[in-house]
């Protein structure tokens, strides 16, 4: 991974997500407001982000919950989960 793919993802969260690569679960953007994204994930749960990362809504994105990170493409950004709503 570039620089150019990392913005605030610390090595450590680098490392974990290279690490586990089947813990990524993909989902689309229901809402973006003020540092928060809302991720409604494939598999039916929903998620709720604190993020620098500020994708459009309706967006894919690809949440990797042990790690911390999402990603828009190939740029990451660190997360912090604020809320999940079981499947």
């Amino acid at each position: 991974m570039s620089d150019r793919t990392r913005t605030d993802v610390l090595t450590l969260q680098a490392i974990v997500a290279n690490a586990s690569p089947s813990a990524w679960r993909d989902g689309l953007v229901v809402s973006r407001h003020q540092g928060h994204l809302t991720v409604a994930l494939l598999d039916g749960q929903v998620v709720t982000l604190g993020t620098l990362a500020a994708p459009e809504v309706g967006e894919p994105v690809a949440v990797h919950p042990v790690a911390g990170l999402v990603a828009l493409g190939e740029v990451r950004f660190s997360v912090r989960i604020l809320d999940e709503t079981p499947r």
